[in-house]
C-alpha cells in the first residue's frame, strides 16, 4: 500500500523567501540548521544536515489534499492521485521507477490528510542523485493511460471498502458531514462513496487535477541526512528548474457558525466497543495566533494519560478502555474533540457527564498550572526524542511545513506551544467548548466487544 491517511492549496504558497540559500540556525524546538532555496519557479527546497552516516531523507510535500476537492462528485482525488503518482513517464515507464529504487535499496511511499499530500524515500546517499531526477521527472512529466486511470480507481474501491469494514471511516464520515455544513472538511480523505465508484469515468478530470496542483508553487521539498549540498542544490536546479507550471486558485466554502448542538448517532452491525465523541468548531492552525499551540497542550490536559479524567474513567472507575483526542493541525478551522472508546453501553452516560465537568471545570477557571507546565515540558522533549532518524526528522518538517506553508513552521508552532499560559486554556475553553459549538456522535455495535 502507497498511502496512509491521517487518523488539507488553493491560495499561492506565498511564503517570501530569498533566491540564494538562506540559512536559519538551530533552536531549542529543532536542533538542526535549515537551508532553504526558493527557485525561480516557485519551488522551495529544505535542506537539513543530519549525522546519519550514509542515508539521506527526501520527501516532496505537496499543498493538496481533500480540502482542496471543491467540484461536487470529484472527492476523493487527492488521495487517488497519490496512487496515480506511481504511474511512470516516458523516461521511466510504469515500474521502471521502482526497479531504480529497489536498487539502491530506498524505503518509499507516500500519504495524504486533508491538507497536504508527501511522498517520502529514505536510503543510500549514493542514490542522491539519481532520486533527484526519477522524482523531478515524475512531478514534470507523469503520464498514465485511460486503462491504467479505471484500473488504479478499482484498487481505490478496494481501499474504501477495506477501511470501511472498521467502525472508524464511519465515524469520520458521520461526523464530518455532521459538523460541516459547506467546508470541503465535510468529506473525508478518501471521499464520499458514490464519488468513489465513479472515479472509473474521471480519467480526463485526473489530468486536470494534476496540472492544477502539481506545480512547483505549491511543493516543498525536504532533503534530510549525509549530503553535499552543492551537488544536491545542481542536481535540484538541473531537474527541477524547467518545472514552469502554476497552482490554481478555488474558493474553499468558509463554514458558518454553529448556533446549537449537534448529535449523530451510528449502530454499527459488528462487535465492537461503544464510541462517544465530543468535537467543537476551533480556529485553524496560523503562526500568528496561539490557537494551534493552545489545542495542542489542551488535548493531553483534558484526557492525556496524566489527566484527572484518565484516572477517573480508564484507570479508576474502568468505564472505559481509552479516552484520547483526534485533534490535528489544519489549516482551516476544523474540530477539536475528545473521544471514548466505552467498556459498555450502560457507561455512556457517567462518561459525557465526567466529559461535561471536565470541561465546565476548566471554562470556569479551574486550571492545574503545575500540569500545564509539565504537559509543555514533555511535548517538547517528546518532539526532540522524536527526531532520532534523518526518516523522522524530514517527516516533522513535512507535516508542519506542508500545514502552515512556511520551512520554519515545526520550530515555531513549537514555540508557541512553550509559551501557552494555563490562563490560555481557560478562555479558549470559555470560548470554544461550548454546548451550542459541539457536535455529539455515539456509535453503539449490535454487539458490544465489552459487553458479557
Amino acid at each position: 500500500m502507497r498511502r496512509r491517511l491521517i487518523p488539507l492549496l488553493l491560495l499561492l504558497l506565498g511564503v517570501a523567501l530569498p533566491a540564494a540559500a538562506a540559512e536559519q540556525p538551530a533552536s531549542p524546538f529543532f536542533p538542526y540548521p535549515i537551508k532553504v532555496d526558493r527557485l525561480p519557479n516557485g519551488l522551495t527546497v529544505v535542506r537539513v544536515p543530519f549525522n546519519s552516516p550514509g542515508l539521506i531523507a527526501y520527501q516532496t510535500v505537496v499543498r493538496v489534499g481533500s480540502r482542496n476537492e471543491v467540484e461536487p462528485g470529484k472527492t476523493g482525488f487527492a488521495h487517488f492521485f497519490e496512487h496515480m503518482m506511481f504511474k511512470g513517464t516516458k523516461n521511466f515507464p510504469e515500474g521502471e521507477r521502482e526497479k531504480v529504487i529497489s536498487t539502491y535499496g530506498y524505503d518509499d511511499n507516500a500519504f495524504t490528510s486533508d491538507d497536504v499530500t508527501v511522498y517520502h524515500s529514505y536510503g543510500p546517499t549514493a542514490g542522491l542523485e539519481k532520486l533527484v531526477e526519477i522524482e523531478a521527472d515524475r512531478f514534470r512529466n507523469l503520464e498514465y493511460s485511460e486503462p491504467s486511470f479505471q484500473t488504479e480507481a478499482l484498487a481505490v474501491l478496494g481501499e474504501y471498502h477495506k477501511n470501511a469494514a472498521q467502525p472508524y471511516l464511519k465515524m469520520e464520515e458521520e461526523l464530518g458531514r455532521t459538523a460541516f455544513t459547506k467546508h470541503t472538511y465535510g468529506h473525508t480523505t478518501l471521499g464520499y462513496y458514490d464519488d468513489v465508484k465513479a472515479m472509473p469515468q474521471a480519467y480526463q478530470y485526473s489530468r486536470t487535477f494534476f496540472e492544477r496542483w502539481y506545480t512547483p508553487d505549491n511543493v516543498i521539498l525536504v532533503v534530510v541526512g549525509d549530503f553535499n549540498d552543492d551537488t544536491l542544490m545542481q542536481a535540484v536546479r538541473t531537474h527541477y528548474g524547467p518545472w514552469d507550471r502554476k497552482s490554481a486558485t478555488v474558493t474553499v466554502p468558509a463554514e458558518p457558525p454553529q448556533r446549537q448542538e449537534r448529535s449523530v448517532h451510528i449502530d454499527w452491525p459488528g462487535s465492537t466497543q461503544p464510541r462517544q465523541i465530543f468535537a467543537w468548531h476551533t480556529p485553524a492552525a496560523r503562526l500568528d495566533t496561539s490557537d494551534a499551540a493552545i489545542q495542542t497542550v489542551l488535548a493531553d490536559y483534558l484526557v492525556g494519560t496524566t489527566s484527572p479524567l484518565y484516572k477517573e474513567l480508564v484507570l479508576d472507575k474502568q468505564l472505559a478502555q481509552q479516552i484520547s483526542s483526534d485533534y490535528t493541525i489544519h489549516r482551516d478551522p476544523h474540530l477539536f474533540s475528545i473521544v471514548a472508546v466505552l467498556q459498555e453501553e450502560g457507561h455512556r452516560e457517567a462518561v459525557r457527564s465526567a466529559f461535561n465537568t471536565a470541561v465546565r471545570e476548566l471554562a470556569t477557571g479551574k486550571v492545574d498550572a503545575s500540569r500545564v507546565e509539565a504537559i509543555k515540558s514533555n511535548t517538547r522533549y517528546g518532539l526532540l526524542m522524536s527526531m532520532e532518524t534523518a526518516k523522522a526528522v524530514a517527516t516533522q518538517l513535512s507535516w508542519y511545513a506542508g500545514i502552515f506553508g512556511t520551512p520554519d513552521a515545526l520550530a515555531r508552532h513549537y514555540q508557541k506551544v512553550s509559551e501557552v499560559k494555563p490562563g490560555d486554556l481557560v478562555t479558549f475553553a470559555k470560548k470554544y467548548l461550548t454546548a451550542a459549538n459541539r457536535t455529539q456522535l455515539t456509535l453503539t455495535p449490535k454487539k458490544a466487544g465489552g459487553q458479557k
